[in-house]
């Protein structure tokens, strides 16, 4: 009994020290990983709070600090990750370079059927890289417009005016129009009756634009003076007289809509007529130049 014992006792001790081990080393490789997450974590926020101080408020620098402070954090907890679980493989047993081989070709089989999803990786890499859209911003891509709550390098997340949030993949991306960069222009259409003098109603309109810069809720949003282009078209029922003003990012619907709300206030207050659609019914002409007469028959309601 003693010598079976004798013979079993160091193998079943270095077997508990063998695993002890493994186990110390998986603990300490899992709470490095959990130590550099925290320190990234950190140094990402001291980082992002430097460059926010240096900005000096500047709204397009913090919308692009905020933008990349996340692109990076998701960055370096996956590549923290996936080191981590490479260690903790390894020291379990698991040779990775049958993984990693297999990986590799299942990767590259993988490749040719999610070429869009490695499209998608791309473009978003180029977009944050050339700046082309934000955290905040006001863009259109993809056929949907709205205000972006979220960018990564797969998707751009937007919330649209009625509260639909749209996923866009970046792969489907070609062109982004962003209607929150420096400055924006409240363009600004205009219909009058063709009875009404042009001059007076440009002057009217010129009035209502110099009121609105000085107004106090809405003179800080207004950066120039109300640019009048003049007679844009001519419609069936109505000239179309258009203007612009330039005005802070984010600005020009807010600014639109104070502007013709005082407009069709001054336009009432000086009789100026704001045409409905209207229809000119023309009988035609014989040939000898007469006007065939065209019967109108009034009938009373009863």
């Amino acid at each position: 009994m003693e010598t079976l014992v004798a013979g079993f006792f160091p193998a079943d001790v270095n077997g508990l020290l063998q695993f002890s081990r493994v186990a110390m080393h998986i603990l300490v490789v899992l709470t490095l990983a959990w130590v550099l997450l925290g320190l990234s974590g950190k140094a990402i926020r001291m980082l992002k709070e430097y460059l926010r101080n240096n900005a000096e408020n500047n709204l397009e620098e913090l919308k692009r600090i905020e933008t990349l402070s996340r692109v990076f954090r998701y960055i370096a907890s996956v590549a923290i990750s996936v080191v981590a679980g490479m260690v903790v493989l390894s020291e379990l047993g698991i040779s990775i370079a049958p993984i990693l081989a297999t990986a590799g070709v299942l990767g590259i089989a993988i490749g040719f059927g999610a070429q869009s999803l490695i499209k998608d990786y791309f473009n978003g890499f180029f977009m944050l890289l050339e700046n082309q859209i934000r955290q905040g911003d006001v863009v259109e891509a993809g056929g949907k417009g709205g205000l972006v709550e979220e960018v990564t390098l797969r998707h751009i997340r937007m919330r649209d005016y009625d509260g639909n949030v749209h996923f866009i993949p970046n792969g489907i991306v070609t062109t982004v129009t962003n209607m929150s960069r420096g400055f924006a222009y409240s363009v600004i259409d205009v219909g009058v009756a063709y009875r009404e003098s042009l001059d007076e109603v440009m002057q009217l309109m010129r009035q209502v634009g110099d009121e609105l810069r000085e107004d106090e809720v809405f003179g800080g949003k207004i950066l120039e003076a109300m640019e009048m282009a003049g007679v844009d078209r001519w419609d069936n029922s109505a000239v179309i007289l258009r203007c612009r003003f330039k005005v802070l990012p984010l600005e020009q619907w807010g600014v639109r809509r104070e502007y013709l709300f005082r407009l069709k206030q001054v336009f009432d207050t000086h009789g100026i007529e704001i045409p409905y659609p209207h229809l000119t019914v023309y009988a035609g002409q014989a040939k000898n130049g007469m006007a065939p007469p065209l019967p109108v028959i009034q009938q009373n309601a009863t």
